[in-house]
């Protein structure tokens, strides 16, 4: 199975291997979107199977809840769980203040709103997942669809005063049609190249009329857990000040890995 997995694949793997680590019997837990996520609802169905772990997951949009009811995770929703122990999800970006960009799966509101009923927030990635400066990954912003063409217009407009390198904005498009939320809205995609100041962009936008949240988690993110392709982790805990560095055993990953 090894021989199977890409470098970026073995890296996931590893990270969500280790990430599992934090998560207790009886846990409220918070499951991410996306393919690094995905990762994570296996190995925690895993340890439902085979450990019998007994855990309540609250996904982030309707693929995880179906893929976290595939492999045993009982799932509720946010209002049933009320608060979480623990959240654990992938990123966009991160820098080393482990601030955010997320929302490249499209479930940025979800994944904010359940992120911030946590005590703690995990974040799963690879290296190439750390940058210096945020922005190089398009910043998303959940918009309403209603008038969404004047709060693109109304978006580009306070783009000029920011401190940023690119200001162009793009409608999300899924084939020939907008794409659509869980919740039923648009994303405005900002190719912003660098952004200087995340916490008042993110203040900023959320300003603006017709935007429902953007893609700026800051403050919100305790710990990444970083995977590498020879199976080394480094687990950055920024409340502690931390940086520790684990090897992981990725040489026994199953098939019911292969479909991520």
């Amino acid at each position: 199975m090894t021989g199977e997995l890409s470098p970026i694949d073995t890296a996931k793997f590893v990270a969500a291997k280790r990430a599992v680590e934090f998560v207790e019997d009886g846990m409220r837990i918070g499951m991410g979107t996306g393919s690094t996520a995905a990762w994570m609802v296996k190995c925690l169905g895993e340890l439902v199977r085979d450990e019998g772990l007994k855990i309540t997951g609250v996904p982030t949009s309707t693929r995880t809840a179906e893929l976290a009811r595939q492999v045993g995770i009982k799932v509720v929703s946010l209002d049933e769980a009320r608060w979480l122990d623990l959240t654990i999800d992938g990123t966009d970006e991160f820098d080393a203040d482990l601030c955010l960009i997320k929302g490249g799966g499209g479930a940025l509101l979800q994944e904010k709103i359940v992120a911030t009923a946590s005590d703690q927030m995990i974040v799963i990635a690879d290296p190439s997942k750390q940058v210096e400066h945020l922005g190089a990954f398009p910043l998303p912003v959940e918009v309403i669809p209603f008038g969404w063409q004047t709060t693109k217009a109304l978006i580009e407009e306070m783009l000029v005063s920011m401190d940023v390198l690119g200001q162009s904005a793009t409608l999300r498009m899924n084939g020939d049609a907008a794409f659509v939320t869980d919740e039923g809205n648009h994303i405005v995609d900002l190719h912003l190249t660098r952004i200087g100041n995340p916490r008042q962009m993110s203040l900023v936008l959320n300003q603006v009329p017709g935007v429902v949240e953007n893609g700026l988690f800051i403050d919100i993110c305790d710990v990444v857990v970083t995977g590498y392709a020879d199976g080394r982790v480094e687990v950055l805990d920024i409340n502690e000040g931390t940086l520790e560095e684990d090897q992981i055993n990725f040489a026994d990953a199953e098939n019911m890995f292969a479909d991520i």
